[in-house]
C-alpha cells in the first residue's frame, strides 16, 4: 500500500516537471517572438508601430488603449471620431510601439478591405503585394512604402485615399461614452488596441450652408497606434486668418489700422489672408474675402487686384468659370466679396506657390462718398470696415468655416466757420469765403496746393465760394487732416474791413495706434487738434468738438468819416482853395520884397 502511494507521488512529480519545462519553453518562444517583432516597424501619427510576430497573451493584457488629441490653440471647439483599421496586440519596447497579431478591424466590411487593397495595388509599387493579401501583408507593405504619417497628408497620397475609404465606416465609440464623437484635450480609451484613423467630427464644425461665426477647421487624417502606454498627438490643422489695413494719404505712410481722408478721395485698402496649415490635404480649397464697408463708403470694383507673392491671380471672365476669382459688390449690404471656388487651381494657373506659408493679398480703393454724406461719420469712431474669411474647413468634407473679423477705420472731419462783428458779436450773413487745401494730405502727387474745398467737402481745381447763412455760419463735411487757407472775398461784407487770408491746420492724434487702442490715454480712438495762424490772432478763434473744427472769425467795421452832406463838402473844398491862394500870394510878395532890398 505504502509502495503504491510512493509510486503515485513520483509520477505526479514527473508530470509537474514536464509541465514546467513546457511552460518554460512557451515563455522562451514568446520572448523570441517579441524580439523578432521589434525588427519590423511602421511609423504612423508620430509613434512607431511594429507590425509582425505574435505577443504573449499577458503582454497585451496590460494595455490601456488610450489616446489624447490636443487641439490647435487657435481652433474653435471641435470633436473627433475614431476608425479602426487593424486590430493588434500592442506593447511598448525601447520607446516604440510594438504590434503583433495584426488583423483587419471588425468594423471593416469586405468591400472596405478590398478598397484598401485595390488602392495599394494601384500604386506603382503595389505589385509587391501578394495576390490575395492578408491584413499582415497589407500592414507590412504600408510599413515599407508609406510616408511618415506624423506629417500632413497630401491630397494625392495613398494615406489620403485610405482615409477617404475608411471615413465612411462605423466609428468606434470610446469606453464609457454614449456617442462616438469625443472632445479634444481629454483622454479616451477603446476596447481594442491596434491601428486607428482619427478625423474631425463633421457635425462639430461649420458646413457649406451653416458656418456663420464658426472658425473651426478639421484636421488632416491622423493615423496612430493605440495600445500600451497612453498616446498623445496634436491635430494637423491651422486656422486661416485675415488682416485688413488702410493707407493714410500722408506722405511716407505705411499700411495701418486707421487713416483719414477727404470726401470723394480714393483710399487704398489691403486684405491679407492666410491658408490652413494642412492645405496640402485638400483636393479643392474654397476661399472668400467677405469685406463689409461702412455705409458712407463706396468701393471701386475695378481696382481689385489679387496676388500670391509676386504672381497676379486672374479674375473669372465668364459665368461658371472657376479657374480664377469672382469679385462683386452688394450695394444693399455694402459688402465687397472676392471668391475662389478653388484657390489651389487659381494659384496653379497663375504660377504661384500655394502652401501653408502663403499669403493671399487683395488690394482695392474706396472713398467716402458725398452722395452718402448723411451716412458718413464725422470724427468719433470713424467709418469702420471689417473683413472675414470664409474657407474650406475640412479636407475630408465640403464644410466651411469663418475667421474672426479684422477692422480698420477711415476718419473725416467737418468745418464750421462763424462770422461775427468784432464789437457786439452780431452774426454776419452773406459773407463769402473760399477755402484752399494748401497742405492737405493728398496722396496723388501734383494735387497739393492747387485744390479748393467744394460745397460737398471734396477737392476741385476751381474755387467754390461759401456764403454765410442767417446765423453767420458756413458748414462743410469731409475734410482731411492738413493745412487750409481761408480767403474772404473782397466786397462781400460791406461796411467791414476785408479780413486778410489766414490758415488753419487740422492734426489727427491716434492714427498710428492699433485698432482698439487710443492715443496717450484718450478715450476716443482718434482725437483732433486745430491751430490757426493770423497776424491779428484775436480775430480767429479755433476750437474742436468731436470731429468738428469751429473757427470763429470776427470782422471790424470800416472808419466812420464825418461826412454831413454835399454842401459841407463844397464849402470844405472852397475854404481849402482860398487858403492855398493866400499862401501862394504871400510867397510871391515875400520874394519880390527880398529882390528889391538886394538892389538897394
Amino acid at each position: 500500500m505504502l509502495r503504491h502511494r510512493q509510486m503515485m507521488i513520483d509520477r505526479m512529480r514527473t508530470n509537474r516537471k514536464t509541465e514546467e519545462k513546457k511552460m518554460s519553453m512557451s515563455k522562451n518562444i514568446a520572448r523570441l517572438a517579441v524580439t523578432a517583432g521589434l525588427t519590423a516597424t511602421l511609423s504612423f501619427g508620430g509613434v512607431m508601430a511594429p507590425v509582425t510576430m505574435a505577443f504573449a497573451a499577458d503582454a497585451a493584457a496590460a494595455t490601456t488603449n488610450s489616446i489624447t488629441i490636443n487641439k490647435n490653440t487657435e481652433n474653435g471647439d471641435v470633436k473627433y471620431k475614431a476608425y479602426q483599421i487593424f486590430k493588434a496586440d500592442v506593447v511598448d519596447k525601447d520607446g516604440k510601439k510594438v504590434a503583433s497579431n495584426v488583423d483587419w478591424a471588425d468594423g471593416l466590411s469586405v468591400a472596405d478591405k478590398n478598397g484598401i487593397i485595390a488602392a495599394i495595388k494601384s500604386d506603382e509599387k503595389g505589385g509587391e503585394l501578394p495576390g490575395t493579401p492578408s491584413a499582415q501583408d497589407v500592414a507590412d507593405w504600408m510599413a515599407t512604402y508609406l510616408q511618415d504619417a506624423s506629417q500632413v497628408v497630401n491630397n494625392d497620397d495613398l494615406l489620403d485615399t485610405i482615409a477617404s475609404l475608411v471615413k465612411d465606416t462605423t466609428p468606434v465609440t470610446p469606453k464609457g461614452a454614449s456617442a462616438a464623437a469625443f472632445a479634444a484635450d481629454i483622454s479616451v480609451s477603446f476596447d481594442n488596441s491596434g491601428y486607428y484613423l482619427f478625423l474631425t467630427d463633421v457635425d462639430s464644425i461649420g458646413t457649406a450652408d451653416s458656418h456663420s461665426g464658426k472658425k473651426q477647421t478639421g484636421t488632416s487624417p491622423i493615423f496612430a497606434v493605440v495600445g500600451g502606454s497612453a498616446v498623445e498627438v496634436t491635430e494637423k490643422t491651422g486656422i486661416p486668418t485675415v488682416e485688413k489695413k488702410v493707407k493714410d494719404d500722408k506722405p511716407g505712410s505705411d499700411w495701418k489700422d486707421k487713416a483719414d481722408s477727404q470726401m470723394d478721395q480714393d483710399v487704398h485698402y489691403q486684405l491679407t489672408g492666410t491658408v490652413a496649415d494642412n492645405i496640402a490635404t485638400f483636393d479643392t480649397y474654397y476661399y472668400e474675402f467677405n469685406d463689409e464697408l461702412s455705409a458712407g463708403l463706396t468701393a471701386d470694383a475695378g481696382t481689385i487686384e489679387v496676388k500670391i507673392g509676386d504672381k497676379t491671380l486672374s479674375r473669372n471672365s465668364t459665368e461658371g468659370d472657376n479657374t480664377g476669382y469672382d469679385a462683386s459688390i452688394d450695394n444693399t449690404t455694402n459688402t465687397l466679396t472676392v471668391k475662389f471656388a478653388d484657390l489651389k487651381t487659381a494659384a496653379n494657373l497663375a504660377g504661384a506657390t500655394l502652401d501653408d506659408r502663403s499669403n493671399v493679398v487683395v488690394t482695392y480703393t474706396a472713398k467716402l462718398d458725398h452722395k452718402k454724406v448723411d451716412k458718413v461719420t464725422v470724427g468719433g469712431e470713424g467709418n469702420p470696415n471689417s473683413v472675414k474669411l470664409i474657407y474650406s474647413n475640412n479636407p475630408m468634407s465640403n464644410g466651411k468655416g469663418e475667421s474672426v473679423l479684422d477692422t480698420v477705420r477711415d476718419y473725416t472731419y467737418a468745418l464750421k466757420l462763424v462770422k461775427e462783428d468784432s464789437e457786439d458779436n452780431t452774426k454776419l450773413k452773406d459773407v463769402e469765403f473760399t477755402i484752399k487745401a494748401t497742405g492737405a494730405n493728398e496722396l496723388e502727387a501734383g494735387k497739393v496746393g492747387v485744390q479748393y474745398v467744394q460745397e460737398n467737402g471734396s477737392l476741385g481745381n476751381d474755387e467754390h465760394r461759401f456764403k454765410t447763412d442767417e446765423s453767420g455760419e458756413i458748414s462743410v463735411t469731409g475734410l482731411d487732416a492738413g493745412t487750409y487757407t481761408v480767403h474772404e472775398v473782397e466786397g462781400s461784407n460791406p461796411g467791414y474791413n476785408t479780413l486778410d487770408d489766414f490758415t488753419f491746420t487740422i492734426t489727427a492724434e491716434g492714427l498710428g495706434e492699433l485698432e482698439g487702442k487710443t492715443f496717450a490715454g484718450n478715450t476716443d480712438p482718434n482725437t483732433l487738434k486745430v491751430t490757426a495762424e493770423k497776424d491779428s490772432s484775436t480775430l480767429v478763434t479755433p476750437k474742436v468738438t468731436g470731429g468738428t473744427v469751429t473757427l470763429t472769425v470776427k470782422n471790424k467795421k470800416g472808419s466812420n468819416l464825418p461826412l454831413t452832406g454835399l454842401n459841407g463838402v463844397t464849402f470844405t473844398w472852397i475854404a481849402g482853395g482860398a487858403v492855398l491862394v493866400i499862401g501862394v500870394a504871400h510867397l510871391i510878395r515875400s520874394r519880390k520884397q527880398a529882390e528889391e532890398s538886394e538892389q538897394e
